[in-house]
This record gives C-alpha cells, structure tokens and sequence, in this order.
C-alpha cells in the first residue's frame, strides 16, 4: 500500500525536490503552493498531484486538505515548508515586511496544522513535519523578521510535539543550513556550506522516513557550530558575531 504525504512550498527550492525525492520513492504527493502553472509542471510525475493554496488563507487551507483527503484516500505525513524572505528589506526594522514575513512562514504554517489536527489526532497515526531554519536558533545581523518567524515556527514545534505525542502522532522540525534556493540567491553574502536543493532533500527524506528525532539538522558541519553557539552566555555571544560581522 503507498504512502501519502502533502508538501507545501512545493513550487522551488527545497519543497520542490522534496516532493521530487518522495514520489521518486514510490509516494503518492500533494504538492501545494500559489503558483499553479509551476505546480502542474512538476506534476507531470505520475506519483506528483497539485493542489494550489496560498497559506495565509485559513479557508483555502480547509478545501484544499479536504481534496487531497478525497483523491489520496488519507495521509501519513504532511511537510510544511512556505515561507518567504527579502534580505534588503531586513537592514532596518520593516514593520509591513515583517508582519507579511510572520504571516506566510508562522500563520501561514499554523493554518495548516490547524486544518490537520483534528484529522491526525482522530487517526491517531502520522506525521507533521515544520520547517525552521538555522536562522531561528539565535538572533543574527540583519535578520529581524525571517529570523524571528522562524524561532516562533521551532518554538511552535516544540510546545505542539507534547499534546500530539498523546494521539500517537509524530511532530518533527527542519532546520537547515544554507540551500541553494530562489530565496537564498537574493543573499549578498558568503554562505558557508552551501549545499544544493537535492542534498536537502535526501537528508529531510532519510530525517522522515528512517529517523525518529524530533529535529532534521544540516550541514552538520554548520549546524553543529551554531548549537555551540546558542548555549553560550550573551555577552560571549554577542561579542564574537560582532567580530564576525566586522570581518
């Protein structure tokens, strides 16, 4: 019998090969995303089926979980993955920037994990798998909106992981490092360890598939740098990225 899962943010980056990767397994994906003419392309795989949604619509989020409940006949897990970002409108404090960031990659999310709740706790099986970033791990130069939504996403994640566990359903959450995405291309900077969509892919599918930790981390090689990072006392912190930032 096939797995099912749902996928959004479907349309580029790390959704699109995703959603590759699974239905190159043998899974049956919804895809989900704003931009339909992008997601019928992709759908062209036989195991690929497109559903738009924009995320910040709570109604949407209802009819479109609904039709995909019909045409998969059930799901097994659902990886959320929108989200937007615009590095130049983060050099300064963006207060219509950052409520629309905080709408598409927190709201946005929780409109999908409110539309699935009831369906999973019910079923008393599955998985519902958020994606964070590394950038949620501690505040960063220039960084203070996408940042911000994603500790609230990791946060989000963590206090849900305890009421879910109950109904046997698994909660986990993504953070990885930098990827090479539509998102990541508007950065004007060096990103150490960047690492490529299909490499996201391979370890957010073993993370899913073949791992019961709670969170899928990558590269090690930078994840494991800003773990270190975050437990240090603030003024430690705070003086050593200021120096890195001056570099």
């Amino acid at each position: 019998m096939s797995k099912n899962i749902w996928i959004t943010g479907a349309s580029s980056g790390i959704g699109k090969a995703v959603a590759e990767k699974f239905a190159n397994e043998g899974w049956k994906v919804a895809i989900s995303a704003r931009r339909k003419e992008i997601l019928d392309q992709i759908s062209n795989n036989k195991n690929i089926y497109s559903f738009p949604l924009d995320v910040t619509n709570e109604n949407n989020c209802k009819t479109t979980f609904e039709e995909i409940i019909k045409k998969l006949d059930g799901l097994d897990i659902c990886f959320f993955c929108s989200g937007t970002y615009d590095p130049k409108k983060e050099q300064e404090v963006n207060l219509e920037q950052n409520r629309f960031i905080m709408d598409v990659n927190y709201f946005g999310t929780l409109n999908c994990v409110k539309t699935v709740e009831k369906y999973f706790k019910e079923k008393k099986d599955g998985h519902i798998s958020i994606v964070s970033s590394i950038a949620g791990y501690r505040g960063l130069p220039n960084s203070s909106g996408y940042g911000p939504s994603k500790a609230a996403l990791t946060n989000f994640a963590e206090s849900i992981y305890f009421d879910f566990k109950k109904f046997n359903v698994r909660v986990s959450v993504v953070s990885p490092g930098f990827i090479k995405t539509p998102l990541t291309d508007k950065n004007d900077f060096d990103m150490p360890f960047l690492r490529s969509p299909e490499f996201a892919a391979e370890k957010i599918y073993d993370g899913l598939v073949n791992s019961k930790s709670f969170e899928v981390h990558f590269p090690k090689q930078l994840t494991f740098t800003l773990k270190f990072l975050r437990i240090l006392p603030y003024r430690i912190y705070l003086f050593l990225v200021d120096k890195l930032v001056k570099r």
